[in-house]
């Protein structure tokens, strides 16, 4: 009996696969195993990256604020603390945000935090 060797559903497989590797360069595009590897691999990186990047932006913003704060005279953990004290729930984003975009708005939030950083202190 002659070796079956699945020739449509590998073929199908085939197909799926090298339509994955559109846009890479050289032998990784168009050669099975080395296609195959970067495949998994760029699988990988992206699903390490996604979680990375959420990393990489909370870290961004908290760099902004503390810039931010630095140039109202006042430390970032210290601003933050008054904020939980006031009872302020923006999130980072949104206060680098406010820093960036409405430097008014921002300077009320910070007398703010600086008004309980020092009841507490008191």
């Amino acid at each position: 009996m002659p070796r079956a060797r699945s020739g449509a559903a590998r073929h199908r497989k085939k197909v799926r696969l090298f339509r994955q590797t559109k846009g890479y360069r050289g032998p990784r595009r168009n050669r099975w195993r080395l296609a195959k590897e970067a495949v998994l691999r760029a699988g990988a990186n992206a699903y390490r990256d996604r979680r990375r990047r959420k990393r990489e932006f909370r870290s961004l913003w908290i760099t902004r604020l503390s810039a931010a704060c630095q140039a109202r005279g006042i430390q970032y953990s210290r601003f933050i603390s008054g904020l939980r004290i006031a009872n302020v729930i923006l999130d980072r984003k949104m206060l680098s945000e406010l820093a960036i975009h409405d430097p008014a708005a921002f300077d009320a939030i910070v007398d703010l935090a600086k008004q309980n950083v020092s009841k507490q202190a008191a």
